[in-house]
Protein backbone atom coordinates (compact mmCIF):
# COMPACT_ATOMS: atom_id res chain seq x y z
CA UNK A 1 0.00 0.00 0.00
CA UNK A 2 1.38 3.45 -1.00
CA UNK A 3 1.66 5.52 2.16
CA UNK A 4 1.88 9.32 1.66
CA UNK A 5 4.43 10.94 3.96
CA UNK A 6 3.20 14.49 3.37
CA UNK A 7 6.63 15.61 2.11
CA UNK A 8 6.82 17.86 -0.98
CA UNK A 9 7.80 16.29 -4.29
CA UNK A 10 10.95 17.13 -6.21
CA UNK A 11 10.43 19.95 -8.69
CA UNK A 12 12.30 17.97 -11.35
CA UNK A 13 11.11 14.47 -10.41
CA UNK A 14 7.44 14.71 -9.34
CA UNK A 15 7.31 11.06 -8.33
CA UNK A 16 10.01 11.48 -5.66
CA UNK A 17 9.25 12.95 -2.22
CA UNK A 18 11.94 14.97 -0.49
CA UNK A 19 12.57 17.07 2.57
CA UNK A 20 15.42 19.06 1.02
CA UNK A 21 15.04 22.44 -0.68
CA UNK A 22 17.44 24.44 -2.86
CA UNK A 23 19.14 27.09 -0.73
CA UNK A 24 18.76 29.69 -3.51
CA UNK A 25 15.29 29.22 -5.04
CA UNK A 26 13.83 27.01 -2.24
CA UNK A 27 12.35 24.49 -4.69
CA UNK A 28 12.15 20.91 -3.38
CA UNK A 29 15.02 18.78 -4.73
CA UNK A 30 15.66 15.06 -4.45
CA UNK A 31 19.05 13.34 -3.93
CA UNK A 32 19.47 13.02 -7.71
CA UNK A 33 19.18 16.80 -8.17
CA UNK A 34 21.09 17.96 -5.09
CA UNK A 35 24.39 19.72 -5.84
CA UNK A 36 26.57 20.58 -2.83
CA UNK A 37 27.09 24.30 -2.29
CA UNK A 38 29.01 26.33 0.26
CA UNK A 39 25.84 26.26 2.38
CA UNK A 40 23.37 23.37 1.88
CA UNK A 41 22.42 22.14 -1.59
CA UNK A 42 21.28 23.79 -4.79
CA UNK A 43 19.27 22.62 -7.78
CA UNK A 44 20.87 22.25 -11.24
CA UNK A 45 18.99 25.31 -12.57
CA UNK A 46 20.44 27.63 -9.92
CA UNK A 47 23.94 26.25 -10.36
CA UNK A 48 23.75 26.79 -14.14
CA UNK A 49 22.51 30.35 -13.55
CA UNK A 50 25.30 31.03 -11.07
CA UNK A 51 29.01 30.44 -11.16
CA UNK A 52 28.80 26.65 -11.33
CA UNK A 53 30.01 26.32 -7.76
CA UNK A 54 26.88 27.09 -5.81
CA UNK A 55 27.64 30.80 -5.47
CA UNK A 56 26.11 33.87 -7.06
CA UNK A 57 27.13 34.54 -10.71
CA UNK A 58 29.75 37.13 -9.80
CA UNK A 59 31.07 35.43 -6.69
CA UNK A 60 34.20 34.03 -8.32
CA UNK A 61 35.07 37.11 -10.35
CA UNK A 62 38.46 38.55 -9.39
CA UNK A 63 38.28 41.61 -7.15
CA UNK A 64 40.41 44.69 -6.76
CA UNK A 65 42.21 45.55 -3.55
CA UNK A 66 39.17 47.54 -2.36
CA UNK A 67 36.49 45.05 -3.40
CA UNK A 68 35.61 46.33 -6.88
CA UNK A 69 35.46 44.26 -10.04
CA UNK A 70 38.76 43.69 -11.78
CA UNK A 71 38.41 44.87 -15.38
CA UNK A 72 40.41 44.13 -18.50
CA UNK A 73 40.88 47.83 -19.28
CA UNK A 74 42.50 49.34 -16.19
CA UNK A 75 42.35 52.88 -17.58
CA UNK A 76 38.73 53.14 -18.77
CA UNK A 77 37.70 55.94 -16.36
CA UNK A 78 41.06 57.64 -16.77
CA UNK A 79 40.44 57.80 -20.53
CA UNK A 80 36.96 59.27 -19.99
CA UNK A 81 38.37 61.97 -17.69
CA UNK A 82 41.07 62.78 -20.22
CA UNK A 83 38.47 62.95 -23.00
CA UNK A 84 36.44 65.48 -20.96
CA UNK A 85 39.53 67.60 -20.43
CA UNK A 86 40.43 67.41 -24.12
CA UNK A 87 36.91 68.32 -25.25
CA UNK A 88 36.85 71.41 -23.04
CA UNK A 89 40.37 72.39 -24.04
CA UNK A 90 39.44 72.29 -27.74
CA UNK A 91 36.25 74.22 -27.00
CA UNK A 92 38.28 76.89 -25.20
CA UNK A 93 40.71 77.17 -28.12
CA UNK A 94 37.77 77.64 -30.47
CA UNK A 95 35.77 80.11 -28.39
CA UNK A 96 38.45 82.00 -26.45
CA UNK A 97 38.12 83.84 -23.14
CA UNK A 98 34.32 83.90 -23.20
CA UNK A 99 33.99 80.19 -22.37
CA UNK A 100 36.78 80.30 -19.77
CA UNK A 101 35.02 83.18 -18.03
CA UNK A 102 31.83 81.14 -17.89
CA UNK A 103 33.39 77.96 -16.49
CA UNK A 104 36.49 78.78 -14.39
CA UNK A 105 36.45 78.85 -10.60
CA UNK A 106 35.99 82.31 -9.16
CA UNK A 107 34.49 83.17 -5.80
CA UNK A 108 32.81 86.51 -6.42
CA UNK A 109 34.09 89.11 -8.88
CA UNK A 110 33.21 91.41 -11.74
CA UNK A 111 34.32 89.98 -15.10
CA UNK A 112 34.82 92.68 -17.77
CA UNK A 113 34.62 90.02 -20.51
CA UNK A 114 31.08 89.18 -19.42
CA UNK A 115 30.17 92.61 -18.13
CA UNK A 116 28.69 91.24 -14.91
CA UNK A 117 29.43 89.94 -11.43
CA UNK A 118 29.97 86.19 -11.44
CA UNK A 119 31.17 83.47 -9.09
CA UNK A 120 30.22 80.57 -6.86
CA UNK A 121 28.86 82.99 -4.27
CA UNK A 122 26.52 84.33 -6.97
CA UNK A 123 24.88 80.92 -7.26
CA UNK A 124 27.15 79.50 -9.96
CA UNK A 125 28.08 76.36 -8.02
CA UNK A 126 28.73 74.49 -11.25
CA UNK A 127 32.07 76.32 -11.45
CA UNK A 128 33.37 74.05 -8.68
CA UNK A 129 33.02 71.13 -11.13
CA UNK A 130 33.60 72.66 -14.57
CA UNK A 131 36.88 74.23 -13.46
CA UNK A 132 38.19 70.71 -12.70
CA UNK A 133 38.26 69.89 -16.42
CA UNK A 134 39.15 73.32 -17.80
CA UNK A 135 42.50 74.35 -19.29
CA UNK A 136 43.55 77.35 -21.33
CA UNK A 137 47.31 76.92 -21.71
CA UNK A 138 48.71 74.00 -23.73
CA UNK A 139 51.59 73.34 -21.31
CA UNK A 140 49.22 73.27 -18.32
CA UNK A 141 46.92 70.90 -20.20
CA UNK A 142 49.67 68.49 -21.29
CA UNK A 143 51.29 68.43 -17.84
CA UNK A 144 48.00 67.53 -16.13
CA UNK A 145 47.07 64.94 -18.76
CA UNK A 146 50.45 63.27 -18.38
CA UNK A 147 49.94 63.07 -14.62
CA UNK A 148 46.40 61.77 -15.05
CA UNK A 149 47.49 59.08 -17.50
CA UNK A 150 50.49 57.88 -15.49
CA UNK A 151 49.06 57.95 -11.97
CA UNK A 152 45.55 57.04 -13.09
CA UNK A 153 46.98 53.94 -14.70
CA UNK A 154 48.45 52.96 -11.32
CA UNK A 155 45.48 53.78 -9.11
CA UNK A 156 42.43 52.82 -11.20
CA UNK A 157 43.22 49.07 -11.46
CA UNK A 158 43.73 48.96 -7.69
CA UNK A 159 40.42 50.64 -6.81
CA UNK A 160 38.10 49.60 -9.63
CA UNK A 161 36.05 51.90 -11.83
CA UNK A 162 33.36 52.98 -9.37
CA UNK A 163 35.66 53.77 -6.47
CA UNK A 164 38.21 55.41 -8.76
CA UNK A 165 35.51 57.67 -10.21
CA UNK A 166 34.37 58.68 -6.72
CA UNK A 167 37.96 59.32 -5.66
CA UNK A 168 38.77 61.47 -8.70
CA UNK A 169 35.63 63.59 -8.52
CA UNK A 170 35.73 64.10 -4.76
CA UNK A 171 39.43 64.98 -4.88
CA UNK A 172 38.77 67.57 -7.56
CA UNK A 173 35.81 68.96 -5.63
CA UNK A 174 37.86 69.15 -2.44
CA UNK A 175 40.54 71.12 -4.27
CA UNK A 176 37.94 73.50 -5.69
CA UNK A 177 36.30 73.95 -2.31
CA UNK A 178 39.61 74.79 -0.62
CA UNK A 179 40.39 77.34 -3.35
CA UNK A 180 36.97 78.91 -2.85
CA UNK A 181 37.41 78.93 0.92
CA UNK A 182 40.94 80.39 1.17
CA UNK A 183 41.80 82.22 -2.04
CA UNK A 184 40.81 85.74 -2.95
CA UNK A 185 37.25 85.78 -4.30
CA UNK A 186 38.51 87.54 -7.43
CA UNK A 187 41.22 84.93 -8.09
CA UNK A 188 40.38 82.67 -11.02
CA UNK A 189 41.40 79.02 -10.89
CA UNK A 190 41.14 76.18 -13.40
CA UNK A 191 42.73 72.84 -14.22
CA UNK A 192 42.66 69.15 -13.34
CA UNK A 193 45.36 69.55 -10.68
CA UNK A 194 42.99 68.74 -7.81
CA UNK A 195 42.13 65.43 -9.45
CA UNK A 196 45.76 64.61 -10.25
CA UNK A 197 46.93 65.41 -6.73
CA UNK A 198 44.10 63.29 -5.35
CA UNK A 199 45.49 60.39 -7.36
CA UNK A 200 48.96 61.14 -6.02
CA UNK A 201 47.60 60.87 -2.49
CA UNK A 202 45.91 57.60 -3.42
CA UNK A 203 49.12 56.25 -4.94
CA UNK A 204 51.03 56.98 -1.74
CA UNK A 205 48.46 55.16 0.40
CA UNK A 206 48.34 52.17 -1.94
CA UNK A 207 52.14 51.89 -2.03
CA UNK A 208 52.25 52.05 1.75
CA UNK A 209 49.55 49.42 2.08
CA UNK A 210 51.33 47.03 -0.27
CA UNK A 211 54.66 47.77 1.45
CA UNK A 212 56.18 48.80 -1.85
CA UNK A 213 59.30 50.91 -2.17
CA UNK A 214 58.07 54.36 -1.10
CA UNK A 215 61.05 56.29 -2.46
CA UNK A 216 59.68 56.84 -6.00
CA UNK A 217 56.35 57.97 -4.55
CA UNK A 218 57.94 60.32 -2.02
CA UNK A 219 60.26 61.85 -4.64
CA UNK A 220 57.47 62.32 -7.18
CA UNK A 221 55.00 63.83 -4.69
CA UNK A 222 57.76 65.94 -3.12
CA UNK A 223 58.83 67.41 -6.46
CA UNK A 224 55.24 68.27 -7.34
CA UNK A 225 54.70 69.96 -3.98
CA UNK A 226 57.97 71.88 -4.43
CA UNK A 227 56.69 73.20 -7.75
CA UNK A 228 53.34 73.98 -6.13
CA UNK A 229 54.81 76.24 -3.45
CA UNK A 230 57.60 77.87 -5.47
CA UNK A 231 55.67 79.05 -8.52
CA UNK A 232 53.44 82.09 -7.94
CA UNK A 233 50.93 81.25 -10.69
CA UNK A 234 49.86 77.92 -9.16
CA UNK A 235 46.82 77.51 -6.92
CA UNK A 236 48.32 75.56 -4.02
CA UNK A 237 44.89 75.24 -2.41
CA UNK A 238 43.63 73.00 -5.23
CA UNK A 239 46.72 70.81 -4.97
CA UNK A 240 46.63 70.42 -1.21
CA UNK A 241 42.86 69.93 -1.09
CA UNK A 242 43.01 67.19 -3.72
CA UNK A 243 46.04 65.50 -2.16
CA UNK A 244 44.53 65.31 1.33
CA UNK A 245 41.11 64.15 0.09
CA UNK A 246 42.65 61.51 -2.17
CA UNK A 247 44.83 60.10 0.60
CA UNK A 248 42.03 60.01 3.17
CA UNK A 249 39.50 58.43 0.81
CA UNK A 250 41.95 55.77 -0.35
CA UNK A 251 42.90 54.96 3.24
CA UNK A 252 39.21 54.45 4.05
CA UNK A 253 38.78 52.22 0.99
CA UNK A 254 41.89 50.15 1.58
CA UNK A 255 41.76 49.70 5.34
CA UNK A 256 37.98 49.25 5.69
CA UNK A 257 37.13 46.00 7.51
CA UNK A 258 35.93 43.43 4.99
CA UNK A 259 32.68 42.81 6.87
CA UNK A 260 31.75 46.52 6.74
CA UNK A 261 33.70 47.50 3.64
CA UNK A 262 30.86 49.14 1.69
CA UNK A 263 29.56 51.00 4.72
CA UNK A 264 32.99 52.47 5.52
CA UNK A 265 33.81 53.31 1.90
CA UNK A 266 30.46 54.95 1.12
CA UNK A 267 30.51 56.67 4.49
CA UNK A 268 33.96 58.16 3.82
CA UNK A 269 32.82 59.48 0.43
CA UNK A 270 29.69 60.97 1.99
CA UNK A 271 31.75 62.58 4.77
CA UNK A 272 34.11 64.26 2.29
CA UNK A 273 31.12 65.52 0.32
CA UNK A 274 29.57 66.97 3.49
CA UNK A 275 32.85 68.71 4.38
CA UNK A 276 33.05 70.17 0.87
CA UNK A 277 29.46 71.40 1.15
CA UNK A 278 30.22 72.92 4.55
CA UNK A 279 33.23 74.83 3.19
CA UNK A 280 31.25 76.15 0.25
CA UNK A 281 28.30 77.24 2.38
CA UNK A 282 30.47 78.96 4.98
CA UNK A 283 32.48 80.82 2.35
CA UNK A 284 29.34 81.89 0.53
CA UNK A 285 27.85 83.23 3.74
CA UNK A 286 31.05 85.20 4.39
CA UNK A 287 31.11 86.76 0.92
CA UNK A 288 27.47 87.83 0.73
Amino acid sequence: MDVQSGLPRCSRHPDVETGIRCTRCEKPICPTCMIPASVGFQCPDCVRGGSGTGHAPGANQPKTLTGGRLRTDGRAVTKVLMALNLALFLAVQASGDQLVSRLDLVGYAYYPVLGEVVGVADGEWYRLVTSMFLHQDIVHFLFNMMGLWVVGGIVEPELGRGRFTALALLSGLSGSALVYLLASPAQASLGASGVVYGLLGAWAVLARHRRSDMRPVVVFVGLNLLITFTRPDISWEAHVGGLVAGALLTAAMVYAPRARRNLVQYGACALVLVIVLGMVLSRTAALL
